[in-house]
């Protein structure tokens, strides 16, 4: 099938210029409404790399000799770019990733955003004078930037999961070399073209595609990268981190999550849903902090369920262009087969279905939004996270148990509660062992907050002056007067 007419090949970025895989080679990019082809991304082997690599050093060499302030310039235009070419960003975005095109557009919108906030604040990376004990001694500590990074992104946010890494990156100083998702390619290239159209120099940033373990293999040991930058699966992290570690590069790593949503005997049921809810099924629940341990008290949980399966049954299910969907397809048929074995294994477990369960369809990737009830804590949607659009409700009695079970797992990226009573809100904040918490609300990170987890969610931060701590170097200067 040919390439549809508004879904471009997709090219490597080495230098500053799109350029195809030396070796020539491609993969097919396809639509998850559809299940068919819409075009190719080129494949990076290990010359192409070489060339990136080189590229990266090159544009270090430059982007961190440019001041601060002339670098948020050029990170401004690039977010003013993105910003003037969001529709047409989105619907690339929709159309390779599946998800709704008014989410697509607010994941390009918000990205430009997050650029410009850590533009501004590349400007107040400050160092410090200490007092000396010689009078004839001056001492300085230096924030200098680390070096080029390797960064790898999921399919699930192909852009909001690059710019956070890249907004931190560059407003410090260090040149960035992308290996985006193969699946999701057009929208990653769109979001670096503007950077290109920007004015950073060659290889300040570059993008290639290909096969992830091999990329992976060859850039993090490789001298020249200094930075390792990871968003993705617990395990394909651990693996990840120790190889960096081998080689002692420093890393920042967003892994797995499955969050707890607790909902206290005094909670806002209406609220609960709507909120938790909608967080639930965006992106078709393909996002690392999807609320998915519905833990709710058993006073509320009939009224809980039956307002979430309520709340469930209105979403559209479609194409993302489409208008009026509301609820995308999954990115991928691997997502379909794992949703029916969750499935298989919570109705094996004793688990109820109140809505959904199935796939809709025999084209495209679309599983119908689900809700399940009475879930054992041995059902594996208890235990790993399910990615998808599954609600799982269980039910307790003290609120302790709640937060035993949130903290039962080795998972801690993010959390959900519900409660009216600020003791409660107090008791949740202090002792759920997540990195995010939000109560009384769905999932709101902004550029601002830090994000990122503990325990096998991962470590560091992609949000918040923490993030550009991650891609600093300090330097203590001791200067005696002669």
């Amino acid at each position: 099938m040919t390439p549809s007419s508004n879904y471009p090949n997709t090219q490597l970025l080495i230098d500053g210029q799109w350029v195809d895989a030396i070796g020539g080679k491609t993969l097919d990019v396809v639509n998850p409404a559809t299940g068919q082809p819409i075009g190719k991304v080129a494949h990076a082997g290990k010359a192409d790399l070489d060339r990136a690599l080189a590229s990266a050093q090159r544009g270090f060499d430059k982007w961190k000799n440019i001041p601060a302030n002339q670098r948020a310039e050029t990170m401004r235009r690039a977010a003013g770019l993105i910003r003037e070419r969001a529709d047409s960003i989105a619907r690339l975005l929709t159309q390779e990733q599946g998800k709704p095109l008014v989410e697509a557009k607010g994941e390009t919108m918000a990205a430009a955003d997050i650029i410009e906030w850590f533009a501004d604040e590349g400007r107040r990376v400050y160092g410090r004078i200490v007092p000396s004990r010689n009078l004839s001694a001056q001492q300085l500590v230096l924030k200098e930037p680390l070096g080029p990074v390797a960064a790898f992104t999921p399919w699930n946010f192909p852009i909001n999961q690059i710019v956070r890494k890249l907004g931190a990156a560059l407003a410090t100083g260090c040149s960035f070399l992308v290996k985006a998702p193969e699946e999701t390619p057009a929208s990653p290239a769109a979001l670096l073209q503007a950077f290109v159209d920007a004015g950073v120099p060659p290889g300040t940033v570059g993008l290639v595609f290909g096969d992830p373990a091999e990329i992976s293999s060859y850039l993090i040991p490789h001298p020249i990268i200094r930075k390792v930058t990871f968003t993705g699966s617990t395990p394909v992290g651990k693996q990840l981190a120790a190889l960096a570690g081998q080689h002692m590069k420093r890393v920042t790593m967003e892994l797995g999550g499955h969050a707890p949503v607790i909902v206290a005997e005094d909670a806002d049921v209406e609220l609960a849903v709507k909120a938790s809810g909608a967080a639930k099924f965006r992106n078709a629940g393909q996002v690392c902090i999807s609320p998915t341990r519905f833990l709710v008290h058993n006073s509320l949980k009939a009224d809980f369920a039956k307002a979430m399966v309520a709340h469930a049954e209105k979403l559209k299910l479609g194409d993302g262009l489409a208008e009026g969907t509301t609820l995308g397809p999954l990115a991928n048929p691997r997502r379909l087969a794992a949703m029916s074995k969750i499935l298989d294994d919570a109705r094996a477990t004793g688990a109820t279905v109140a809505t959904g369960g199935e796939r809709i369809g025999d084209a495209g990737n679309f599983f119908a939004p689900t809700v399940l009830t009475d879930v054992s804590l041995e059902a594996d949607v208890f235990n790993n996270e399910p990615f998808g659009p599954i609600a799982a409700i269980r039910g307790f009695d003290r609120i302790e148990e709640a937060i035993a079970e949130s903290n039962r797992l080795p998972f801690g990226l993010a959390g959900y509660a519900f409660t009216k009573s600020i003791r409660t809100a107090h008791l949740l904040s202090q002792q759920m062992e997540v990195g995010m918490l939000w109560i009384n609300q769905p999932a709101t990170p902004s550029p601002e907050m830090p994000f990122g987890g503990v325990k096998d969610s991962g470590y560091g931060s992609e949000g918040g002056p923490e993030a550009l701590e991650g891609y600093l170097t300090t330097k203590s200067v001791s200067i005696m007067d002669v």
